[in-house]
């Protein structure tokens, strides 16, 4: 299945005329393990396997890429699924899992049940890592060229990883901001890279679901070309995450653990 689809748009540029377009495919991918769906994504079909595998980790179904044992990438009439066997153990949490879910009521996220399961407690991040704020601003600059499916459709968001040194080393586009960073997630884990070397791009605002993927992964600084929300502030501070906001050519905000960026040239 192909990322984007070329169709036919009426335009207005100084003058009216029609002409082919770009968009970006978005297709239902579904997560099933052991042959019991446990949710459906909105994303774009690319880089399934790192997704498989980001997803099951942040979303705490597995605690390494061994745990899956077998996964098969499925088109099926109306999207995708990404079938996984997991380990006995891994099967056995997450069948107590959903027993757990089990209820007539939802609080609106997917599968959650309750506050407490929304905002669980994340684990707190340590590590000596810092950048420069020049760092942060050219390592943002450096990532627009590499968004490939961006350039095309004009549609999607982009996670990047960045290490001081080496610069940015990986990067996963999707319709979904938080679908971008599972997959790179997973392209980090296959590359047997750790997030706690280096910061987290982001081409959207930060949300919660961001900071708690970054925690999962064990990523110390969080950036982003636009504004964080209170409750991504909130759970950062709980997780030693630095979260640098509104990241432009002209500058940027820090807005938790400031220790880590440095606002003198390096």
């Amino acid at each position: 299945m192909k990322p984007s689809l070329t169709v036919e748009s009426s335009i207005w540029r100084e003058h009216a005329s029609r002409g082919p377009r770009a968009v970006a495919t978005e297709v239902p991918v579904a997560f099933v393990y052991d042959g019991g769906t446990e949710a459906v994504m909105l994303a774009s079909p690319v880089d399934l396997e790192d997704f498989a595998l980001g997803f099951s980790l942040n979303d705490g179904v597995i605690a390494s890429p061994d745990d899956v044992t077998a996964l098969e990438i499925v088109e099926v009439e109306q999207g995708i699924e990404l079938r996984m066997l997991l380990r006995q153990r891994n099967r056995d949490a997450l069948v107590t899992r959903r027993r757990r879910r089990a209820g007539p009521v939802g609080c609106g996220l997917c599968g959650v049940e309750s506050i407490e399961e929304a905002l669980p407690r994340l684990p707190r991040i340590v590590t000596s890592l810092s950048l420069s704020a020049d760092e942060a601003i050219a390592a943002m600059r450096a990532l627009a060229p590499l968004q490939a499916l961006n350039a095309e459709t004009r549609a999607v968001h982009a996670a990047a990883f960045y290490v001081p040194g080496e610069g940015i080393v990986a990067v996963r586009e999707d319709i979904g901001r938080h679908n971008a960073l599972d997959k790179l997630a997973g392209a980090l884990v296959r590359a047997g890279r750790h997030a706690g070397s280096g910061a987290i791009l982001m081409t959207s605002r930060v949300s919660v679901e961001l900071v708690q993927k970054a925690a999962m992964m064990g990523a110390p600084i969080l950036a982003a070309v636009s504004a964080p929300t209170s409750l991504a502030l909130r759970e950062a501070e709980a997780a030693n995450i630095t979260v640098v906001g509104i990241v432009r050519d002209d500058g940027l905000e820090v807005f938790t653990h400031p220790e880590r960026v440095s606002m003198h040239a390096r």
